[in-house]
């Protein structure tokens, strides 16, 4: 009986085991599945702003397209340092295929076939168009080569795991392209599609939970700094309920808020990002920003 009881267990393990394996299987585009393109650099200019690339890759104190990297991210999990992204063929992504980089930005893999830590908000990017995506590298490889290796993450086990991330993907990625509303208007849709997509806001306002997942009833309420220090503010009509849509462009634009007061933390990176869109493209964001419902975030911890 006890043998029999084993086998099944050690069955039962195996199967898990297979299974596992096989969702956590990190996802590739092919060449062959990019159709011959002539990208558009301005666009990924535009792409690359929306984006906020330069606000974790570039080097502090240098000019924003100096994509060497460096930042630390702190995390409840470690601390990861965002990568040199710029054109250096050994120590960026100068070797990259265009495959290569949709397949980063579309599913977390890297060029070796690893899985990316989600710190990297391909979450959010995954609902980028295949087009901008293609126009962003693009506008990329404009940029100066910088040599310079970044220090590896410092994340302790089992989360040093590669494959757990592809068991976190397959709970958090839905690998859903962005769909336009038919029923708003192309200006809300073009804000919902950067706020969702390139513009990754969700990823810092929003509560987490214990694997590091958005709390989906909570998106965009806000919550404890994925970073370790401070609060993020709701921005749901809750947070923003006095705000007007011009409002909230103007502080897109300019980082000032309606009290007068003006953005702190990595806010002010971002800021930095989104002045450089055009006047469209903030009020669009503002007007989708604005329609959304009002949702309560987590409870603000008292101040002791």
């Amino acid at each position: 009986m006890f043998r029999r009881v084993l086998l099944l267990a050690v069955l039962a393990l195996v199967a898990g085991l297979g299974v596992f394996w096989f969702v956590t299987i990190p996802a590739v585009v092919s060449a062959e599945a990019l159709p011959a393109y002539t990208p558009n650099v301005a666009n990924g200019e535009t792409v690359f702003n929306a984006g906020g690339c330069a606000s974790c890759h570039g080097v502090a104190g240098e000019p924003r397209t100096m994509l060497g990297g460096g930042l630390a991210i702190p995390s409840p999990f470690g601390t990861f340092y965002a990568p040199n992204i710029s054109p250096h063929k050994q120590n960026g992504i100068g070797n990259w295929t265009e495959a290569n980089f949709v397949t980063a930005m579309k599913h977390g893999t890297s060029p070796g076939g690893e899985h990316y830590y989600p710190a990297f908000p391909y979450g959010s990017y995954q609902h980028a168009t295949t087009q901008d995506i293609r126009d962003l590298f693009a506008y990329i490889k404009t940029l100066p080569p910088l040599s310079g290796r970044i220090r590896p993450h410092n994340v302790s086990f089992p989360f040093n795991i590669r494959r757990l991330v592809g068991g976190w993907k397959f709970l958090f990625l839905d690998n859903k392209p962005f769909t336009p509303d038919p029923k708003q208007s192309a200006a809300w849709n073009r804000g919902a599609y950067l706020v969702n997509g390139l513009g990754h806001c969700a990823e810092c306002h929003s509560p987490r939970n214990f694997l590091g997942g958005i709390v989906a009833p909570q998106r965009f309420a806000g919550g404890p700094n994925p970073e370790g220090e401070g609060w993020v503010p709701n921005i749901t009509q809750k947070g923003l309920k006095d705000w007007s849509e011009k409002d909230i462009a103007y502080f897109l634009k300019t980082g000032e808020l309606p009290s007068g007061d003006s953005a702190g933390g990595s806010m002010v990176r971002v800021i930095k990002n989104t002045a450089l869109l055009s006047d469209e493209d903030r009020a669009a964001m503002a007007a989708y920003l604005k329609s959304l419902p009002a949702v309560d975030g987590p409870a603000r911890p008292k101040k002791t």
